[in-house]
């Protein structure tokens, strides 16, 4: 017995096959610096590629090195991370405080049967704090890690060969898992990838981040270089060519190029992003997401720690009815988006599926039937329990609109930033010699800031329904939470000058939960305490004061 305990608690290293994968690592970040180095070099007459070549050797050197000096062990209590050549460090996270674990394999991980574990907590998320990773682990041993961390299995013995615990009701001599990739018997699946959502990449916009990467990729390597692109004769070309363009001709080429490239790029991108997606619910209490094409990528949610969804709708996506879906929870990455971060559980897709989707992944409300009833019913009754089932049901309930205050704010606000713009370029036209042509486009679009001041004030509105409470807000991107009420730590109202003249607050629930706060903004003061209130009951008793009435 105890050689098994030392077993278990002894510091182990990464997979040896890692010393393949973070030397590439290295070399791929440097690789706009040592193409400058190279150019630089070459072009000045020196011997660039000496010095390229040592930089390789030394980003090869720093790669390995991380295997020689990280480790890691699981205890009962705790998961530990040491690091670290000149300062070491130990990074420690409680077990009972792991929330969610991501396994992603790059196509070079795949390669070797590796994968690299992050381990979320929940705490300092858009600090990148209380995330613990472990970059990489073999793909059996990262699946064993995530099933013993978050379905909280007691340690098991193992072999000295394996060096790692066992999830709970396994076999004591034969601690095997399953192999990655494998699907368990006991799950159910909820959403699968579909051909046809394919037709909702163009219009997620992601495409411009690729343009972001590729100018910025090639304006360093130019720069580091000292390449002149005005003496290449492939650009000196196509400069003369679209030079001699008209204005109006200039500025529809560039949009129609600059259209067509994102539009594929985003379609690319969200095939390989979004490939073999699926989303199925575990008996253990878990949902698992699985997505990718080159590169894979698995996240584990405890359901217990669920406390809402969120439904995103950009203006694009919006227009052919297509909707994102996010989980609200703790331990997921927010700051980096919901299309990106781990706390997706359904890619931009048909908004009907999106609403279905999140129908089944939010725990059962309040209110809402949780079993067949016990006589036979008749289908007349069948019909009005389900209708009462789909109004109860935070996604598709309906909304409060938050009354003509907040219409007359939108509007205010739309016409003050457009009526500012539009005096800027009129000063700069009378004493700048601007063209005209600027002010007048400004002064064309005041129809569209109209529209659009509107469209905002249609996305405002609020609910609270089943022990959720729901609020939607955005135009450009408009988004609908639905926040469950035993998940709000607090409220916070705030009414700036200008909404205390419109009698307007704007209540925010704090949540340790996805993005940590949700907005009801510009509602009116009196129903935003009744929300707190019948969200929280007894929260507020102590700073509300009841009116009294004189006879």
């Amino acid at each position: 017995m105890i050689d098994v305990i030392e077993t278990t608690l002894a510091w182990r290293r990464l997979s040896p096959r890692m010393l393949v994968i973070h030397p590439f690592q290295e070399v791929v970040r440097a690789a706009p610096a040592l193409l400058g180095l190279l150019v630089a070099g070459t072009s000045s007459g020196g011997q660039g590629q000496w010095w390229s070549i040592g930089g390789v050797g030394l980003m090869v050197v720093l790669g390995m090195l991380r295997w020689f000096t990280t480790t890691y062990r699981i205890t009962p209590e705790h998961v530990q991370v040491r690091r670290g050549l000149l300062t070491r460090k130990v990074v420690t996270v409680p077990r009972d405080r792991v929330r969610t674990v991501d396994v992603t394999s790059h196509v070079l991980h795949r390669v070797l049967g590796l994968a690299r574990v992050e381990v979320g907590t929940g705490t300092s998320e858009r600090r990148r704090e209380g995330r613990l990773k472990l970059d990489a682990l073999t793909a059996a041993e990262a699946a064993r890690l995530r099933v013993e961390l978050l379905h909280r299995s007691p340690a098991a013995p193992v072999t000295p060969s394996e060096g790692a615990p066992v999830a709970e009701g396994a076999p004591v001599a034969a601690p095997v898992a399953p192999p990655a990739g494998s699907t368990p018997a006991a799950e159910t699946e909820l959403a699968r990838m579909r051909p046809a959502w394919v037709r909702f990449g163009p219009f997620t916009m992601s495409g411009l981040v690729t343009v972001g990467v590729i100018a910025g990729f090639a304006s360093r390597l130019v720069s580091e270089g000292n390449v002149d692109l005005g003496r290449v004769g492939p650009v000196q070309e196509t400069w003369r060519w679209f030079s001699a363009m008209s204005l109006l001709l200039e500025i529809a080429t560039v949009v129609l190029v600059l259209a067509v490239f994102v539009s594929v790029a985003s379609t690319l991108g969200y095939v390989l992003a979004f490939g073999n997606f699926r989303l199925t619910r575990h008996t253990e209490g878990t949902l698992h997401v699985t997505r990718g094409l080159l590169t894979t990528r698995a996240t584990t949610i405890e359901e217990r720690r669920l406390r809402g969804v969120e439904v995103s709708e950009p203006l694009l996506l919006r227009a052919v009815r297509g909707a994102r879906l996010s989980a609200v929870t703790t331990g997921l990455r927010t700051a980096q988006g919901s299309q990106r971060g781990g706390s997706m559980l359904l890619p931009p897709a048909p908004r009907a599926d999106a609403v279905s989707v999140a129908r089944l992944v939010l725990p059962r409300a309040a209110g809402t039937p949780s079993a067949a009833p016990a006589t036979p019913a008749s289908p007349a009754t069948s019909a009005s329990v389900a209708s009462s089932a789909v109004e109860a049901s935070p996604v598709t309930a309906d909304l409060t609109a938050h009354g003509p205050a907040a219409l007359r704010r939108r509007f205010t606000r739309a016409y003050g930033v457009h009526a500012l713009v539009l005096a800027v370029l009129l000063a700069l036209w009378w004493w700048a010699g601007l063209p005209s042509w600027t002010w007048l486009t400004a002064a064309a679009l005041l129809p569209l800031t109209a529209l659009l001041a509107a469209d905002r004030y249609r996305s405002l509105g609020h609910a609270l329904t089943s022990g959720y409470l729901v609020t939607r807000w955005g135009s450009l991107s408009r988004r609908r939470v639905a926040l469950e009420c035993d998940g709000v730590i607090g409220w916070n109202i705030e009414r700036s000058f200008f909404q205390r003249r419109a009698r307007l607050a704007t209540l925010t629930a704090t949540t340790a939960a996805g993005k940590q706060g949700y907005q009801v903004p510009d509602v009116d003061l009196a129903e935003a305490l009744r929300l707190a209130a019948a969200g929280t009951p007894g929260l507020l008793d102590p700073f509300l004061v009841k009116a009294q009435h004189v006879s």
